[in-house]
């Protein structure tokens, strides 16, 4: 069964993607660097693991298939989230934050291989 909340998430994951990246490369001509740079990895990592959620959820699958996709979803959101806010002025203090994002993409791909042993098991 299709994992309604996960497709969801892999379709705003994204949209928001591909709109920071156009973004990125149209509007932000004028940005640091830094600031572009921030925005270019932000929308990088959302896009991937916005196909890794959408093949997640159309395998409607549980267990620990199932809980790599919330990492998913939750650790994209943080990671990448908290470049685009500060790219657009948000305190180089979240920086701070961006690593639990990246762990909890880095969970979801573990997960992943779980899945895997375990399907090798049966």
């Amino acid at each position: 069964m299709i994992d309604r909340v996960l497709l969801i998430g892999a379709g705003l994951h994204g949209m928001v993607a591909v709109a920071m990246g156009a973004f990125a490369a149209h509007g932000m001509a004028a940005a640091a660097p830094e600031r572009l740079g921030w925005v270019h990895t932000g929308a990088q990592y959302q896009l991937v693991h916005a196909v890794a959620l959408l093949a997640l959820a159309l395998l409607g699958m549980a267990g620990p298939l199932r809980w790599a996709g919330w990492a998913f979803l939750v650790g994209a959101a943080i990671f990448s989230g908290t470049l685009y806010l500060m790219a657009f002025g948000a305190p180089r203090w979240f920086g701070a934050i961006t690593p639990i994002g990246g762990v909890l993409l880095i969970l979801g791909w573990g997960l992943a291989v779980l899945a895997a042993f375990r399907l090798a098991e049966s």
